[in-house]
């Protein structure tokens, strides 16, 4: 046998482990897709053309595919405010603060708007949003997620920040 397989066959076991231990869902899909194309070169090296077109179109095509979709939709942190709050330049400030807490987690901020103050605690009671953001004197967030609100409450100093806990339905500051 030549050289050239060994060295594609020891890439497997590292590429395996460069996904494993990715950290960023995006980067692990880039990852996902050459271990998915390097596991079909080596089969039709091996001989197994049929297993590497597989592994090829389902493997990796549709599986990267299917994750991408499944990563993109997933990692949305969605913020409920009142329809009024959306065009206060201060609130602009506090979704760039959401925004920049987030990202090290790789969470999207989505706002989602709701005319009364009702109808966005009945979203957070009822899970539709993760949070609500609302002004007092100052901006009050509160959470229905107990990690969020750790995340939150040392980092988000320009608001109030709560923990919803919903079995209880009580508020914690």
């Amino acid at each position: 046998m030549d050289s050239y397989i060994y060295v594609m066959t020891a890439l497997l076991p590292i590429a395996a482990s460069m996904l494993v231990f990715q950290v960023n869902p995006y980067h692990a899909l880039v990852i996902r897709g050459i271990l998915g194309a390097l596991s079909a070169l080596v089969y039709t090296v091996l001989g197994a053309p049929d297993v590497a077109l597989t592994e090829a179109l389902v493997g990796t095509l549709l599986a990267v595919s299917l994750y991408a979709v499944a990563v993109r939709s997933s990692l949305v942190f969605r913020l409920g405010i009142v329809k009024e709050t959306e065009s206060d330049p201060l609130f602009q400030d506090v979704v760039e603060k959401f925004r920049q807490i987030f990202k090290p987690w790789h969470l999207r901020v989505e706002l989602v708007v709701y005319f009364d103050h009702e109808s966005l605690q009945a979203a957070l009671i009822s899970e539709e949003i993760h949070a609500t953001c609302v002004r007092s004197t100052t901006y009050h967030t509160t959470t229905r997620l107990r990690r969020l609100y750790e995340i939150l409450q040392p980092e988000l100093s320009e608001t109030d920040v709560s923990y919803l806990n919903p079995t209880q339905l009580e508020v914690h500051s």
